[in-house]
């Protein structure tokens, strides 16, 4: 049986990985490159996806989430030099969340949640894992747009294909 909030985070970085290789292949000026759109600029995009995965992982594992934003609005606006920067800091992150994943006995454990824009309220830690994948859906979308706006195709990151990135598994 598929265990779905797994799935999709392995998913979550299997796409985080693409499109930052699509990146690597271009020059390097294109992280920096300023743009009239969504961020701007393609590593504003990149920083804030991370941030805000890095704020969820904090959340899951324990933290309010009012310390949790706090903690993690720093980095929203740092950005890196580099896509081989953001390619080690999203594996590592990627890998911490692997690591918690594995350690849970109850994916829909219900939490409370008390967010400072939104109000109170209680969900599972399934469901937050599901939010940060559509947060990076969201956001890795931006970035393909920006790539155009550069003039540079993106690369397809649905999760579609990374159906067929994934073995073949003989029954």
């Amino acid at each position: 049986m598929t265990n779905y909030p797994v799935e999709m985070l392995n998913y979550h970085t299997w796409a985080n990985q693409t499109i930052l290789g699509r990146i690597k292949e271009l020059p390097s000026s294109v992280l920096s490159q300023e743009l009239n759109s969504s961020f701007p600029t393609i590593a504003h995009a990149l920083s804030h996806i991370y941030a805000v995965d890095q704020m969820w992982y904090l959340v899951l594992s324990g933290m309010e989430m009012r310390e949790a934003l706090q903690e993690c609005m720093p980095l929203n606006g740092k950005t890196l030099l580099t896509v081989e920067e953001y390619m080690d800091t999203y594996a590592e992150l990627a890998e911490r969340y692997h690591e918690w994943i594995q350690r849970q006995t109850d994916l829909e454990q219900t939490i409370t949640l008390d967010n400072p824009y939104a109000g109170i309220c209680e969900t599972t830690l399934s469901n937050m894992l599901l939010h940060v994948v559509n947060h990076g859906t969201y956001h890795r979308g931006n970035v393909s747009t920006m790539l155009r706006q550069l003039g540079h195709a993106s690369t397809m990151n649905d999760y579609c294909l990374y159906w067929y990135q994934q073995p073949v598994q003989s029954n």
